[in-house]
């Protein structure tokens, strides 16, 4: 062998899966090193003049498989640089889920050794014959220890998925937490084991029983096929655009930014009617009816060439991973008011050596005027501009009521009535209540037991004018008393 690096592939698992050109090289080699031996082809390669030596000790020496393919491959173009060179052997393809062989090609450039790559059937083409699938319809392909990693899988659900190298059932386990941030626990899924060799398998279990596997090893892999309904961001996207095209919907391709402008604040208003009815069917449906609100304005942001969705997503990503620099970075936060103070301080790095900008001038002006007040009193809090404690508070709401009842003209009464609306919402700051939500509650309430009057009236035959104020109050109160049953139960 030239001096320099012959990486070769050793296929799925059967010796007749094996290429002649690998084959011929393997037998002419003299010394072959393996990533390992744990694969079913190994006892069958020529040995009549080679011999084999494996890295398997380096797996469990090392803390982590970053260090082993490291290693593996400083190893591997050391011994590239002997006159003999050196054949380097690894299980499938060469090219297809190797990490060791990536870094022996990045390390073997900068050394200036050349490198052949000997390809071999990969674990790939076994498993799609296994599975009775076609890549080229649509296949995600990602390695378990990667997946493992993640808390929300990187995966399109419309779209097959295969999850290669799910090794143990530790590994399983991992990997079948951050499937279910995507995936129902019932969620079909094939598990296939030992793909090209005799003992090929393929197993259909429901996504939950994944770490109840007693035999995975290195030849499992894991295909999840796509959702039988579209439910994937991507699929929403087309729906909308579709709606938006030539031959769409007249309605929607009538649409812009400002004719959306309410139906966006109508279906956020119905989110938070479900959030103040906790009911989460309710919600379910309505978080769908605002993402299209979104997509819409994203849609025509598209085609008016503002900007594309990625755009926002990818803006929004890097804002939060800048913000909170103690969980993406090595910062440290004892508590949440920590955070908004952190926060604050890096919203005013970014500002840098602009002109002057007031940190209240971001509030949106098209918010309730409750929520804004809120969110103006949060944020002075924030850098100290508070009260030392709620006492105060207490008797500033005082103060602005008598000032409020000793205004001598209407004009006078609104504005001191302002300022007792700005201390309540203070006050509510202070008990951690969002006066937005506790008055919106409240009026659902009236409604509700108004409505109880109205259809006593109705079904006697009255007019409200027609009751008197006892009557009405007696039926207030059964109302409340009722409201009362159902929230505490039997």
């Amino acid at each position: 062998m030239p001096t320099g690096i012959t990486i070769v592939g050793l296929g799925p698992g059967s010796p007749e899966q094996i290429t002649l050109q690998a084959w011929r090289i393997l037998e002419g080699a003299g010394q072959v090193y393996l990533r390992t031996v744990h694969h079913p082809v190994v006892p069958e390669l020529p040995r009549a003049n080679t011999t084999y030596e494996s890295f398997d000790q380096l797996y469990e020496q090392a803390e982590t498989f970053d260090e082993v393919y490291d290693q593996i491959a400083r190893r591997v173009v050391e011994l590239g640089q002997r006159p003999e060179g050196v054949v380097y052997a690894v299980p499938g393809d060469p090219s297809m889920g190797e990490t060791s062989v990536q870094r022996i090609r990045t390390l073997a450039e900068d050394a200036g050794l050349p490198v052949q790559v000997v390809p071999g059937v990969s674990f790939l083409q076994p498993t799609a014959r296994a599975l009775g699938i076609d890549p080229f319809d649509g296949l995600q392909i990602c390695d378990a220890t990667l997946l493992a990693q993640q808390l929300h899988p990187n995966l399109n659900p419309d779209v097959g998925a295969l999850i290669v190298q799910l090794y143990s059932r530790e590994l399983a386990a991992d990997v079948k937490m951050t499937l279910m941030h995507l995936y129902h626990d019932d969620q079909p899924v094939r598990l296939v084991r030992s793909a090209g060799t005799p003992q090929e398998e393929v197993r259909l279990l429901e996504l939950y029983k994944l770490d109840r596997q007693p035999d995975l090893d290195h030849l499992s892999s894991l295909y999840i096929p796509p959702l039988p309904h579209p439910g994937s961001i991507a699929s929403f996207e087309d729906i909308v655009a579709r709606l938006r095209a030539p031959d769409g919907c007249p309605w929607d391709r009538e649409q812009t930014h400002q004719t959306l402008r309410n139906h966006l604040l109508e279906e956020t208003y119905e989110v938070l009617d479900a959030l103040d009815a906790d009911d989460m069917d309710e919600l379910q449906e309505e978080l769908g009816d605002l993402l299209l609100q979104i997509l819409l304005h994203a849609q025509i942001a598209v085609e008016d060439g503002d900007f594309k969705l990625i755009d926002s997503v990818s803006g929004i990503i890097e804002k939060l991973i800048r913000r909170h620099p103690h969980v993406f970075g090595q910062v440290s936060a004892k508590d949440s008011e920590d955070v908004l103070r952190q926060w604050e301080e890096i919203k005013r790095a970014e500002r840098g050596t602009e002109a002057f900008r007031s940190m209240l001038a971001g509030i949106s002006t098209a918010l309730p005027s409750l929520s804004r007040a809120t969110e103006m009193q949060r944020r002075a809090a924030r850098v100290g501009f508070d009260w030392p404690s709620r006492e105060p508070v207490v008797e500033k709401v005082v103060e602005e009521i008598n000032e409020f009842l000793a205004a001598p003209d209407r004009q006078s009464q609104a504005g001191e009535f302002g300022d007792l609306l700005f201390s309540l919402v203070n006050l509510a700051r202070w008990h951690d209540i969002d006066p937005e939500s506790a008055l919106r509650e409240t009026t659902q309430r009236f409604a509700r037991r108004f409505e109880v009057i109205e259809r006593y009236a109705f079904d006697h035959g009255l007019n409200l004018q027609e009751m008197n104020l006892q009557e009405m109050d007696s039926l207030w109160e059964q109302a409340k008393s009722e409201e009362r049953e159902q929230e505490t139960g039997p």
